[in-house]
């Protein structure tokens, strides 16, 4: 019964989030209820389909997060992105790069590009009633080309900068792009992003096993809503990053023995493999600087080797880039940092609760510094999920960062840890993204911050006194 029951919601689940990709966008200048309103029923399957899926046979329930990973995530690409064109930006720095060319040597708008240009990323122009060019679309934006100044029509985001995003991350995008026509428009970055969700899902599966608790857990990973809307529909890269540092923290992890459980006697740290963190780590860093909130306590395993492999790696990705490019391979970054109001301070909305402007600047980077050193001082090398949860989470709430898909990196660690309270943060950052004022980021950021304590204090009562010591100073 339990089964049929499973079954059957993660199939409206599937069904749901179909229907909300094909039919629901920001990008049609309607109302977001709509999309809030769907949403909001996806998580709710969501829920139910965890909570009937408690006490099957472990196998049946293993098999049905893996198989309704599978489906919600071919479910997520049933349409378009639909709140964020980022993907484009994605595709186009793939076509770039396997045309031979550095994506950090010329912005999208450069006359330099004209002929690697597909018409899906920049359409025709179309005549107007009165005779004029336009650009038409509603996710199509007016550019002028550089130097020539001709009108182009684009669906990439910031078109006249260039790109931001790290080698890692542009390998990744060449890789998929490289795979199919240039022609091909937004499913294979989603494609893609699936089997990223589909191998996270694995490995949580796996670490949860190697500890004795319920693999079937990852399904807060393989069936969330957030998962599929941001790993997969909207295609985001920090999905590479979330499933290195999942990896890193699969090599990092220890056998250990459960009691009650058969098992091999724990051969200790030989089984760990702090080379292989350092490099995926190192890996991960060059694809997005956010996934690396959740690395700092597997520096712990050995912090030479972990530190070396992690920069010896990030440098040796980027020579070949910094060769061509110089220091061109910074691309949009530090322009990005100012567009985000984190130079000003009017970024980090949090602190600008407490106080304004460049204070605010100041109060953030000391809370930042608290969380780092209490993730290093805290964490356990034999258990480093918790750390790796309430580290990452609390450096996401004082960056107040509108995007939500940066949240990506604490979803495979509320699976890790049950701890699913932290939930509330993709969900709050989702919230302002689909209503997009300043009213709602300073009302959601504390609420948030409220939900996270208040799961505190009741773990506290209820928990070991181990544990209240690892969360008394992160949380």
């Amino acid at each position: 019964m339990r089964t049929a029951l499973t079954t059957l919601t993660l199939v409206a689940l599937a069904v749901v989030t179909s229907r909300l990709i094909a039919a629901e966008s920001i990008f049609d200048g309607a109302d977001a209820l709509p999309l809030l309103g769907w949403t909001a029923v996806a998580w709710v399957l969501f829920a139910v389909a965890w909570w009937s899926q408690r006490g099957l046979p472990r196998r049946h329930a293993a098999a049905l997060v893996v198989l309704g990973t599978v489906a919600i995530g071919v479910a997520a690409m049933a349409g378009p992105p639909n709140t964020s064109t980022d993907s484009a930006r994605y595709a186009w720095d793939g076509i770039v790069s396997d045309a031979g060319i550095s994506p950090y040597a010329h912005a999208p708008v450069s006359d330099a590009l004209d002929g690697v240009r597909e018409p899906w990323l920049f359409p025709p122009a179309t005549a107007a009633s009165d005779g004029t060019a336009r650009c038409a679309g509603s996710r199509v934006v007016t550019t002028r080309s550089v130097p020539d100044g001709d009108m182009l029509c684009t669906t990439l985001n910031r078109p006249s900068v260039p790109t931001i995003y790290p080698p890692v991350a542009q390998g990744w995008f060449a890789l998929v792009r490289g795979a199919v026509p240039p022609s091909a428009t937004w499913w294979p970055m989603q494609l893609a992003g699936l089997v990223l969700v589909v191998a996270v899902t694995l490995m949580v599966m796996r670490l949860l096993s190697r500890r004795g608790l319920d693999p079937c857990r990852a399904a807060w990973w393989g069936w969330c809503p957030f998962v599929a809307s941001e790993a997969v529909t909207n295609s985001h890269v920090d999905a590479l990053g979330v499933a290195l540092v999942v990896g890193a923290t699969l090599a990092a992890a220890a056998l250990v023995v459960v009691p009650g459980r058969t098992g091999r006697a724990d051969p200790g740290p030989a089984t760990r493999r702090p080379v292989l963190v350092g490099v995926l780590l190192g890996l991960a860093a060059a694809v997005k600087f956010v996934p690396g909130t959740a690395a700092l306590p597997l520096v712990r395993l050995s912090p030479v080797k972990v530190v070396t492999a992690a920069a010896v790696t990030f440098v040796v990705v980027y020579v070949p880039f910094v060769l061509v490019s110089g220091g061109a391979v910074l691309g949009y970054l530090p322009g990005y940092l100012r567009e985000q109001g984190y130079e000003s301070g009017d970024g980090f909305t949090l602190a600008n609760l407490v106080v304004p402007g460049p204070a605010a600047s100041a109060v953030s980077v000391v809370a930042l510094v608290v969380v780092a050193v209490a993730q290093w001082r805290l964490a356990d090398p034999d258990d480093p999920w918790t750390a790796q949860l309430v580290g990452a989470g609390a450096m996401l709430l004082v960056l107040s960062s509108p995007y939500p898909w940066y949240a990506l990196v604490l979803v495979p660690f509320i699976a890790l840890t049950g701890r699913w309270e932290w939930f509330v943060v993709p969900v709050v950052m989702t919230a302002h993204l689909l209503v997009p004022e300043v009213a709602v980021m300073r009302g959601v950021v504390p609420l948030a911050v409220v939900v996270v304590v208040a799961g505190w204090l009741l773990r506290r009562r209820a928990g070991t006194p181990r544990a209240v010591a690892h969360e008394e100073v992160l949380a």
